[in-house]
């Protein structure tokens, strides 16, 4: 198998971000307008949790975009740099970013916690098995 084919799921959970980040932007941006909020009121992170409470999900789905997926791009770059890409691993690759954007279609939209949840420690099981995996191939 070649191993560019872990760059694929990498580059979809990398258009994803830049979904969330639109959606964040575009509904933030509409929402300062509508209700006047002076973009220097939201000068921190203070300030934009106190005044756009209201369209807080694409940020902090955005914000859990850029956490825990560290794990799943070093792990496909490492993949990819020892030539390790497999049916397995690419299997792996693909259902943690399904499982990403699922976790974002949810937060971004009605945002239910005991649908988001499992959707989330389930991805995380998908990176941790590959990251064991890989751990016993190298060792």
């Amino acid at each position: 198998m070649p191993r560019e084919t872990i760059l694929t799921p990498v580059f979809a959970l990398i258009v994803l971000t830049l979904i969330v980040w639109t959606i964040m932007s575009v509904l933030r941006i509409r929402f300062m307008k509508q209700h006047r909020i002076h973009p220097q009121r939201i000068k921190n992170r203070a300030g934009a949790i106190a005044e756009l409470q209201p369209v807080a999900g694409p940020s902090d789905n955005l914000q859990n975009l850029l956490e825990f997926p560290m794990l799943f791009y070093v792990l496909a770059v490492l993949l990819y740099a020892m030539d390790q890409v497999d049916a397995v691993y690419l299997a792996g690759a693909w259902a943690f970013v399904v499982l990403r954007y699922l976790h974002s279609f949810i937060h971004v939209t009605y945002n239910k916690v005991f649908h988001r949840f499992p959707v989330f420690l389930a991805s995380c099981f998908v990176v941790w098995f590959m990251w064991a995996r890989l751990a016993l191939q190298v060792f």
